[in-house]
């Protein structure tokens, strides 16, 4: 059932990068989304936020059947999710579903999704380090029981979030690093679970796109952030925010060179949905590919921005973690090659770095911090 007139979004910032997002996507990506069944599963997560809030905004315009949402709240927010439902009660269908043990069988209506999300997974160093055998699992099995489910219906596309950290720390020769590069990456160490899940990840998604013919998009995103990133995220964009929003030093846990370009959400989110309406099986970076930052020049815009929009007065200071496998196999750089994104799929980034922070801190000043 199609809601007459669903809520739309009163921050501006939100429905700005809404609106940026249709807008950057081409007539025919739209309407493989017309009169669709959206299922997503790590809805609650930074990227489900944008996505969600996308399909509700625009579920008039584009008729939107249906929004599956799955998320089992190990890590995902429940508070933002709980208002969208409210404002869009005919639309959207939260479940609490974990991916590793429930079937989706059991949820009413996946058996009509047109278009699978496969969110769910731990993206943050400091908590797929908490949850090490959850992180491989939900990359593995939980993809697996999905794949397994879906495999015969007829899927306009399924896209499954990769990650850079596939490349793992790439040689100076393949930076920027292009799809084509095979990573060098550690099968055993602090972040193996959650680089190597995804590498098998991506084979899993191979094997079934060869057999079952499945329309399997392979998103590979770079050092995304902005809006629906939670302060409490403990990733490096998510800290200095919230070192903003309370007043605190920005505390870099490292020399402050370790280099990565910075790819602002709404750009991202386009960028996904270019692979996942692809309709057939490839793998692209997603990302930002300039400038590239060493993390104190990255710290120093949020700085210059906070001091207009917070009127902070911290500083940059530098510090060591106390946990002492906080920078075993973190990558040296990071910074993607979009030829193929740009051809392929005509993707082209544009917010820049101190642009997308400013946003990023505008939005957390309207909402006290908070995700809304």
């Amino acid at each position: 059932m199609i809601a007459d007139s669903p809520a739309k979004i009163d921050n501006r910032i939100l429905r700005e990068d809404m609106e940026a997002i249709y807008k950057s996507l081409t007539t025919q990506e739209l309407d493989k989304m017309r009169n669709a069944t959206v299922l997503l599963t790590g809805c609650g997560g930074f990227l489900g936020y944008y996505f969600m809030h996308f399909f509700a905004h625009y579920a008039e315009e584009l008729q939107i059947k249906r929004i599956i949402a799955l998320e089992n709240f190990l890590t995902g927010t429940k508070g933002w999710l709980d208002t969208l439902v409210a404002s869009n009660p005919d639309i959207i269908k939260l479940h609490e579903f974990n991916v590793i043990t429930d079937s989706v069988a059991d949820v009413p209506g996946a058996d009509e999704a047109d278009l699978v999300i496969h969110m769910a997974s731990i993206a943050s160093p400091t908590f797929y380090r908490i949850y090490p055998i959850e992180t491989v699992d939900a990359n593995i099995t939980g993809l697996r029981r999905l794949l397994d489910f879906y495999a015969d219906k007829q899927l306009r596309g399924f896209l499954f979030f990769s990650s850079s950290e596939i490349y793992g720390d790439p040689f100076p020769e393949f930076i920027p690093t292009p799809e084509t590069y095979r990573g060098n990456v550690a099968t055993i160490g602090p972040r193996a679970c959650y680089d190597e899940a995804k590498r098998f990840g991506e084979t899993l998604c191979y094997l079934f796109a060869q057999k079952h013919n499945m329309p399997i998009g392979l998103a590979r995103p770079f050092n995304n952030y902005g809006p629906g990133m939670n302060i409490n995220d403990k990733r490096l964009p998510a800290d200095f925010a919230k070192a903003v929003v309370e007043g605190r030093d920005l505390e870099i846990l490292s020399d402050g060179t370790p280099t990565r370009t910075f790819c602002y959400i709404s750009d991202a989110i386009t960028g996904y949905l270019k692979v996942m309406l692809h309709g057939e099986f490839d793998v692209f970076n997603i990302g930002m590919d300039q400038p590239e930052l060493s993390v104190r020049e990255f710290a120093e815009i949020f700085n210059r921005e906070g001091k207009e929009i917070f009127d902070y007065q911290g500083k940059i200071s530098f510090s060591q973690s106390q946990d002492k496998e906080y920078m075993t196999d973190n990558p040296n750089r990071r910074c993607p090659d979009l030829t193929k994104s740009r051809a392929v799929l005509g993707y082209r980034p544009s917010v820049t770095v101190q642009e997308g922070i400013r946003r990023y801190l505008q939005f957390l000043h309207h909402t006290n911090g908070q995700l809304a």
